[in-house]
């Protein structure tokens, strides 16, 4: 609803008065987005090299309000609420680019095989695409992860395979529609290879559109992530993941709500900042949104 409020604001407006007024929503869109992801990415590469306490440290005492000693005070098990925040970070990030990683290169495959196969071919990938797309990424998941067995690995794959099929449909759509171009028709006659196609000008031309996708699909998995994580079915202990923080965390809300909102806010700053990263991207890499601008 917001962009089809900001478009049709914008077409309302006059070009060269508006234009300027467009750039700023859109550089000041993708600079906080790239500004609440650089503090995740921040704390998680200083995890790496520095903590608080050690990651499975309970010295401790029980529920403490945050103080000098525990900036953020401490779980029900004695635990550095801080330092586990910060190891949370590292497996938001991981989980996202794992998981994206996974869901990019299973669905542009098998969007780029719909897309250049045979008629039944195609209407056979595409029946099964819709049928996947129609179960929640989180459902798919739950069923892979409760089939294999909780951990983190299998939580990144899992979620890889459930958002492929989205990425796939999206490929199918765009590599069609490059296939239609008189150019590509031109290169097909003149004896470009299907691989030579491919390369030069389907992934050139839709990767744009589709990174503004996987940016999405990477706040997709950290919240889906953190629901495994939540349900039990995410990375076991001592992995702190955000989403089992807050699992731990919602007993005790009313004598020590630090520890439910804590990890609430990181997971909703990083999410948050993605999808204005995407947002922002949505104008900054796609040519035909330039253009019709």
């Amino acid at each position: 609803m917001s962009a089809i409020v900001e478009q049709a604001t914008e077409s309302a407006s006059p070009g060269p008065a508006g234009r300027p007024r467009r750039r700023v929503r859109r550089s000041v869109s993708l600079g906080l987005g790239l500004t609440l992801v650089g503090l995740v990415v921040i704390v998680a590469v200083v995890s790496f090299v520095w903590l608080p306490y050690a990651q499975g440290d309970t010295s401790g005492t029980r529920l403490e309000q945050p103080s000098a000693a525990h900036w953020l005070g401490t779980d029900r098990f004695g635990r550095d609420l801080l330092t586990q925040l910060m190891i949370g970070a590292r497996i938001a990030l991981a989980v996202g680019l794992g998981s994206v990683l996974i869901g990019a290169v299973v669905g542009v495959t098998l969007g780029l095989l719909a897309a250049f196969a045979t008629k039944w071919l195609d209407d056979t990938l595409s029946a099964v695409l819709d049928i996947l797309i129609a179960f929640p990424t989180l459902l798919l998941a739950m069923l892979i992860v409760a089939a294999q067995g909780a951990s983190l690995g299998t939580a990144i794959v899992a979620i890889g395979l459930a958002m492929s099929a989205v990425v796939a449909r999206l490929t199918r759509v765009l590599a069609k529609r490059v296939l239609a171009q008189q150019y590509v028709t031109a290169a097909r006659t003149s004896g470009t290879s299907w691989p030579g196609i491919i390369g030069r000008h389907i992934l050139p031309n839709i990767w744009p559109t589709l990174s503004v996708n996987l940016a999405l699909q990477f706040g997709v998995a950290v919240l889906a992530e953190a629901s495994l994580s939540y349900l039990g079915l995410g990375a076991p202990p001592p992995n702190a993941s955000w989403g089992r923080l807050l699992q731990e965390a919602q007993g005790t809300v009313s004598t020590a709500p630090v520890g439910a909102i804590a990890p609430g806010v990181a997971l909703v700053v990083l999410v948050v900042g993605v999808n204005l990263v995407a947002d922002g991207l949505r104008d900054v890499a796609d040519p035909t949104r330039r253009r019709s601008r």
